[in-house]
């Protein structure tokens, strides 16, 4: 039998009294989704052209095809595909944090990033692959081989965190120097992959959200049924065997999951770093341990933050604009020495 939730002293922060967390847990959704539909607004309504809210209400439900209502239709595909990917990240990372045991650990660790990017590359370089529905399969592809293959070098069955950390790390380091070997031989991929590499929302659109939506969907739903299994091991495996969890199969599916909403997400925005870090750290800080409420919240906070990267960057760069990956990096760097030098994040 699978425990609903692991102890509470094992929350990465000081766990507060009970009656406190519930409060907090019950209270933050509402008020998180309010905040998101705020982002979401601002999202659509911010840009080369600013527009009031009646402009974006017209846009949305009563389109007439002024150049209003044309801006808002294009911010919707943007702003649709970043409610999709910071989802997609948010959740992937929570989900390796917990499957690790690593409150450092994110897609980029286990190499997932990476052999998105090794795909799109190559894609490019030896197959001529110029649109972004090309970028999608090879950058799926990518995600899903090399998290394959971290799975079978972590050791298949008998794969511990360890393992898939050290898997994940040594195919990350080969496929930096694979990406680096083709883009000095190769100046005209170099061009055409510039955009490519940092991440970014700007060319999203209908046909793309079409494209990686079934497989947010499935990623979505795996990582969200997840939560019992990975409660019961973040109490050690030892404990979660007693406790009759299977370990291969939830670490097998955890990689799956991992896989798939990472993969689509690089596909569609290319490499964007940190979202998946900072929002299970910070979910964590007021939910406790627990993975079924660290998922919902990092589906919800996610997007949040990935949304107003992209509006910062908007906001900064006028009127050109930062692509979000630079804005997420800019945040994250600086977070993340945070969490290196606090002394409870040496584990779980």
């Amino acid at each position: 039998m699978l425990v609903d939730s692991p102890p509470e002293q094992r929350a990465e922060t000081a766990p507060a009294p009970p009656s406190k967390r519930r409060v907090l847990r019950a209270a933050g959704l509402p008020v998180s989704v309010a905040v998101l539909v705020l982002i979401v607004l601002a999202s659509i309504a911010v840009g080369a052209k600013d527009l009031s809210l009646g402009e974006v209400w017209h846009g949305l439900f009563h389109d007439s095809g002024t150049y209003g209502d044309v801006v808002v239709g294009e911010r919707l595909s943007r702003t649709v595909l970043g409610l999709l990917a910071g989802a997609a990240l948010g959740l992937a990372g929570a989900v390796l944090q917990a499957l690790t045991r690593n409150p450092l650990a994110d897609p980029g660790l286990l190499g997932i990033n990476a052999g998105a990017s090794a795909a799109v590359v190559t894609g490019i370089t030896f197959f001529g692959v110029t649109s972004l529905t090309g970028y999608v399969w090879f950058a799926f592809a990518g995600a899903a081989g090399v998290g394959a293959l971290v799975w079978f070098l972590g050791g298949s069955r008998g794969a511990t965190p360890v393992r898939l950390v050290l898997a994940g790390t040594a195919i990350s380091a080969a496929l930096f120097g694979y990406l680096q070997a083709v883009m000095i031989m190769d100046d005209a991929a170099l061009g055409r992959m510039r955009f490519w590499t940092v991440g970014s929302l700007a060319s999203a659109t209908n046909g793309t959200i079409r494209e990686v939506l079934p497989f947010f969907v499935v990623g979505t739903v795996l990582a969200l049924a997840l939560a019992r299994p990975l409660n019961a091991m973040e109490m050690g495996d030892d404990t979660a065997k007693a406790l009759g969890a299977n370990l291969n199969r939830t670490r097998a599916l955890s990689m799956l999951a991992a896989t798939v909403l990472c993969g689509a997400a690089t596909a569609a925005c290319g490499p964007i770093v940190f979202v998946g870090l900072m929002i299970p750290h910070i979910v964590r800080s007021f939910t406790g341990p627990d993975m079924r409420w660290i998922l919902p919240y990092a589906a919800i906070l996610s997007p949040v933050l990935l949304l107003g990267a992209d509006v910062l960057g908007r906001i900064v760069a006028r009127p050109s604009e930062l692509q979000v990956g630079i804005v997420t990096a800019v945040l994250g760097g600086p977070v993340f020495i945070f969490l290196v030098r606090r002394r409870r994040t040496a584990q779980l």
